[in-house]
C-alpha cells in the first residue's frame, strides 16, 4: 500500500520568531538570530554567543504546573505542536481517529538542562535534593509523550535521536508510517534547548563551534571558505503529515507533497562528513510553487499564503 503525503500544519518557535510567520519574514528579511548568551554567565567559555529564544512564553502552551515538570525542550516542542495542530485544523474538520495519529520529536540532547541542575543538586546538595521528575523531564521521548496525551492521540509515538539528523529522520519516519497505511496523520519534527554551559564547553573544546564572539550574527556561514564551526541554537519546529486523499476530503490547506525519503550513513568519522560525500541520501519535497533561490523578493512573505492545490 502505497499513500500520497500533505503537509497540511507548520509550528515553530525559534531564535528567529515565536510562529512560523514571523519566523519565515525573518528569514525572508536575512536576519541573525545570533547574539551573546543571557541564559547563564558565559565568561568563562571560549564561546559566549548563540542563537536563543528570546520571548517564549509557555504558559501559551501549558499550564503552569506541567511548565514546572517540563525541561525547555518539552516546551518549545509542545508550542511548536500546538500551533501545528491548530494550524492544520485536524481536529476541528473531519473525523480523527485517534488511534491513527501519531508523534514523532526527534532531539540530540534531550533536556540536558535538566540534566546539569540534577548533577549538580546532587554532586553539592546529595541524592536526597535529585527531582523525582528528573528522568521525565530529561529523556529524549518526553515531547513526543506529551504531545500524543495533550491530545489523545494513540497511534506510532517515539522519538528519533541521530544529532543533526534527529528531525529529519522524525519527519521522514512519519511520512513512511503513513505512506504505509500504518497511520493517517503525524505530528512530527524536532526540539532542541542545548544552549546550557556543559554543552557548550563541549562543542566548543571540540572545535565544532565558530568563536566569532566580537561578530555573532555573521558567525553562522555553512559552505562558506571562511567558515569557522556551526552556531548553537534553541527552538522547534512541527509539521503535520497527513494521508493525501483525506487531507482533500476536509479540504486541507496543502502547503506541500511530501514524496521521498533516505537515510543513510557515510561510516567515516564520529562528526566529519566523508569529503566526496559519499552516503549522502536524497530527499524528495514537491513544493506547489517553485521558489527560485536567487532572488529573495520572490519568496512568499508568508507561509500561509501559498496557492490552494498543487500541480
Amino acid at each position: 500500500m502505497t499513500r500520497r503525503v500533505a503537509i497540511t500544519g507548520l509550528g515553530v518557535v525559534s531564535p528567529l520568531g515565536k510562529d512560523a510567520a514571523t519566523t519565515w519574514e525573518g528569514l525572508v528579511a536575512g536576519r541573525s538570530g545570533a547574539g551573546p548568551i543571557t541564559k547563564f554567565d558565559p565568561a568563562k567559555l571560549r564561546v559566549r554567543f548563540a542563537c536563543e529564544v528570546k520571548g517564549f512564553d509557555p504558559l501559551q502552551y501549558i499550564e503552569k504546573k506541567e511548565a514546572r515538570r517540563y525541561d525547555l525542550f518539552a516546551q518549545f516542542s509542545m508550542g511548536a505542536s500546538v500551533q501545528a495542530v491548530k494550524d492544520s485544523c485536524i481536529e476541528t474538520t473531519g473525523t480523527l481517529d485517534p488511534k491513527r495519529v501519531g508523534v514523532i520529536i526527534g532531539t540530540g540532547t534531550g533536556g540536558i538542562s535538566t540534566f546539569e541542575e540534577n548533577m549538580r543538586a546532587y554532586v553539592e546538595k546529595g541524592p536526597d535534593r535529585v527531582s523525582p521528575f528528573f528522568v521525565p523531564m530529561f529523556m529524549a521521548n518526553v515531547a513526543s509523550a506529551l504531545v500524543s496525551m495533550r491530545y489523545g492521540f494513540q497511534g506510532p509515538n517515539y522519538s528519533t535521536v541521530s544529532a543533526c539528523a534527529s528531525s529529519g529522520h522524525a519527519v521522514g519516519d512519519a511520512f513512511r508510517l503513513i505512506r504505509s497505511g500504518e497511520a493517517d496523520v503525524m505530528i512530527a519534527g524536532g526540539s532542541e534547548a542545548a544552549i546550557t554551559p556543559l554543552a557548550i564547553a563541549s562543542f566548543a573544546n571540540m572545535k565544532a563551534l565558530s568563536e566569532r564572539n566580537d561578530d555573532p550574527t555573521t558567525a553562522s556561514r555553512p559552505f562558506d571558505k571562511d567558515r569557522d564551526g556551526f552556531v548553537m541554537g534553541d527552538g522547534a519546529a512541527t509539521v503535520i503529515l497527513e494521508d493525501w486523499d483525506r487531507a482533500k476530503a476536509r479540504g486541507a490547506r496543502i502547503y506541500a507533497e511530501l514524496v521521498g525519503y533516505g537515510a543513510t550513513a557515510d561510516a567515516h568519522h564520529i562528526t566529519a562528513p566523508a569529503p566526496d560525500g559519499a552516503g549522502s541520501s536524497v530527499h524528495g519535497i514537491r513544493r506547489r510553487t517553485p521558489i527560485p533561490v536567487q532572488r529573495r523578493a520572490h519568496f512568499p512573505q508568508d507561509p500561509h499564503k501559498l496557492p490552494r492545490e498543487l500541480p
